[in-house]
């Protein structure tokens, strides 16, 4: 980064300039802000691929008057026993009250008794007028409230897609105020073990806020005037995202900060070495993660693809706040900031026999061994991809725990031929709707087909499926009757309902994991390779991260089967975590061998691999434990996605840092030397020897940039 614009943020008088804007900002930004929840996009065609079948049946039915917006409820009624005349009559009550329920779109079905004689359910059609299905779970939360009086013995479930909704809406309320205390409380304890200062943490929480705040008002304003998509998903992980890309941002430019007060008497002389040094890594790593997000916009499915303009619009605010404001924030309150271990001038940098200098020191001798068994570790970790089953995840799997709607579904299940409410849709043209119907009818996965709705030339037909709607065996009727109808209807007939949509989505969730993740990997490559100017090492730290993400993927898949007694996964769950880890994880590889570079042209690289590993090492690690410990926030939540997305990203964070940045890399810089540079003129630069002395077991280990001690001997163990 310039030295123009790094003495900027960090001069004497502009640095008050630069708070206060960001003040101002920030106070303007906190209303809007707030209102994002309200922007939020959580309807089915949000979700759903634009192109896909289902999309278009949808598109079909409400060209025909039918109102995709009527959502059925279905009320379940069981007493083990046998249902008594008195749970009848309840019943009966019911069904009176619910139709004079508002939201009500159509006529109460039911009671529908079960042949055994032990349940009953009402369908009651609801409809959330022009608020959709946002308005969808407070009129099922009405039903349950009158429910409630059933006799004593009676249990009574509010399930179908109403019911669904009522329970998806309770584990997202309040979800971003959880989400933003609990990841900024993980966070700060991070900052206070890693800075051991009272008061150093106060500076990149307060700036991660600012940019939290900020990005989130940026966002509402192109999702009210500019169409952008938001929904509850997209906002929750642009909440973990901010913090902790944020902070880990943060934790770079204090440790290089740091580094350059003990070489400077001038505080601001200081900070305008650190960001001209540091600045151009952080930029390019976040330029990386901004854009690896964008590649999502190659996505079929309408979710995946709005979360990147969200992700890069919070990461890009992100760079902006944290390399402008934080640099003036800490020139402002000065060395004491530090306390109680403040940088002097002179002072000695402890990194240079720290923890990972010992590291180093360690990998030094046997470079090849340890990335060989390093590598093998890991391949071994990635044999857990094999228990992976990202088909899709249940109704009843998608919530940690039973909620009311999947428990009355179970119930449904036991004593009905399949769950009501949940329909398959047939479009098709006027003239071939008999012979469509026929077809359907003919299906063994189809129950009950109803006569079909004629308008002008075309046609609705409404069947009901024989399986519950989630299920393998619900799908594999979704697929023969899409292929049967191709040669009845002409072409032209459209099988389209909830079941349909969730195929759908799988399929292009399947899609967007094939296309997308090759194309990120091309734009991490690109970006290594200008950043680096060399091919091999973009080449080699590649192919370290996708070991990584493969182990991660691993571990995590034995974790959800044995932790969580899950073994399915969203289908898009390889490719979100694919993206976090990736554009995330760059950022490490980044920190480090941007360091390499600088010191391979005063040192040589293997000797610049010792030097860096000793100087970015504990600030890697600290970055993240900090972006691991954000994401596995995730996890307090009660939805399966969420839960097993921060669990994945975690574990990969923490694999990332420890073991594939800080060992496995820098045992192949050992190894491989200076042709890491190839075909660039470094690699062209013999290195310098390791040791200085035969028989010696230490390694003379080159002090970071600038200590009062250029070398120091650091012994194994030491």
């Amino acid at each position: 980064m310039g030295r123009s614009f790094a003495s900027r943020v960090s001069h004497p008088k502009l640095k008050w300039v630069v708070l206060v804007l960001w003040l101002v900002l920030a106070g303007a930004a906190a209303p809007l802000a707030a209102g994002l929840t309200d922007q939020q996009d959580n309807e089915i065609s949000s979700w759903l691929p634009g192109d896909a079948e289902s999309t278009l049946a949808l598109e079909r039915q409400i060209a025909l008057g039918s109102d995709p917006d009527v959502v059925p409820a279905v009320v379940v009624y069981e007493r083990a026993d046998g249902l008594t005349p008195a749970d009848l009559e309840a019943i009966e009550q019911d069904a009176a009250a619910f139709g004079r329920t508002d939201g009500l779109d159509g006529e109460v079905v039911g009671p529908i008794p079960s042949e055994d004689g032990q349940a009953a359910q009402l369908i009651v059609p609801l409809n959330g007028g022009a608020d959709g299905w946002e308005a969808i779970a407070p009129l099922a939360e009405d039903l349950r409230a009158e429910a409630a009086d059933a006799p004593d013995g009676l249990d009574v479930y509010v399930a179908g897609p109403a019911g669904q909704a009522a329970d998806s809406q309770e584990a997202f309320e309040g979800i971003d105020g959880t989400l933003l205390f609990a990841a900024l409380g993980v966070v700060i304890v991070i900052l206070l073990f890693t800075y051991r200062s009272p008061v150093l943490w106060i500076l990149p929480i307060f700036s991660a806020v600012v940019a939290l705040y900020c990005s989130q008002a940026l966002i509402y304003l192109l999702a009210r005037y500019a169409d952008l998509t938001v929904n509850a998903q997209s906002a929750s992980i642009l909440t973990v995202l901010v913090v902790g890309a944020g902070t880990d941002y943060a934790l770079l430019l204090v440790a290089r900060y740091r580094e350059e007060l003990r070489l400077h008497a001038d505080r601001h002389e200081a900070m305008t070495e650190a960001v001209h040094r540091a600045g151009p890594a952080v930029l390019a790593s976040g330029g990386t993660v901004i854009l690896g997000m964008l590649c999502l916009l190659a996505a079929d499915m309408n979710s995946t693809r709005g979360l990147g303009p969200v992700a890069a619009i919070g990461v890009g605010v992100t760079l902006v706040v944290l390399m402008t404001l934080l640099p003036a924030l800490l020139v402002i309150c000065g060395r004491w900031v530090f306390w109680p271990v403040r940088p002097a001038l002179g002072t000695p940098e402890p990194s240079a026999t720290g923890l990972w200098s010992r590291v180093g020191s360690l990998i030094r001798p046997r470079p090849r061994a340890v990335w060989a068994v390093t590598t093998g570790l890991l391949l071994v970790a990635c044999l857990g991809l094999f228990s992976l089953n990202s088909k899709g995840l249940t109704q009843a799997d998608s919530f940690r725990g039973t909620p009311e709607s999947v428990a009355g579904e179970e119930v449904a299940l036991e004593h009905f031929p399949a769950a009501a409410g949940n329909p398959v849709y047939v479009l098709s043209t006027a003239d071939t709707a008999d012979d469509v119907v026929s077809a359907v009818a003919a299906n063994d996965g189809v129950g009950e087909v109803e006569e079909p709705q004629l308008t002008g030339d075309d046609a609705l037909i409404e069947a009901s499926l024989a399986d519950a709607g989630d299920s393998d065996a619900a799908f594999d009727t979704i697929r023969s009757l899409r292929a049967e109808l191709d040669d009845v209807g002409d072409g032209a007939a459209l099988v389209g309902g909830n079941t349909a949509i969730n195929l759908d989505i799988q399929t292009a969730s399947q899609r967007d994991n094939r296309v997308i993740i090759p194309l990120i990997m091309l734009v991490v490559l690109a970006v290594l390779g200008v950043l680096l100017r060399a091919l091999v090492a973009p080449l080699i730290l590649v192919a370290t991260v996708v070991l990584s993400f493969g182990a991660a993927l691993g571990i995590s898949a034995l974790i959800f089967d044995w932790a969580l007694d899950v073994s399915a996964t969203d289908s898009a769950f390889p490719l979100f975590v694919f993206v976090f880890l990736v554009a995330l994880g760059i950022d490490y590889n980044i920190f480090l061998m941007t360091r390499v570079r600088e010191e391979a042209h005063d040192h040589g690289t293997r000797r610049a691999a010792l030097i860096a590993l000793a100087a970015t090492g504990g600030v890697i690690t600290s970055a993240g434990l900090v972006l691991a410990a954000t994401f596995a926030v995730l996890g307090t939540l009660p939805l399966t996605f969420l839960t097993q997305l921060g669990i994945a990203v975690a574990l990969g964070v923490l694999l990332d840092t420890i073991v594939v940045r800080s060992v496995l890399v820098t045992a192949l810089n050992l190894d491989v030397g200076r042709w890491m540079w190839w075909p660039s003129r470094l690699a062209q630069r013999g290195d310098e020897p390791l040791s200085t002395s035969d028989g010696d077991d230490g390694a003379r280990v080159p002090a970071p940039r600038g200590t009062t001690d250029v070398t120091q001997e650091v012994r194994p163990g030491s």
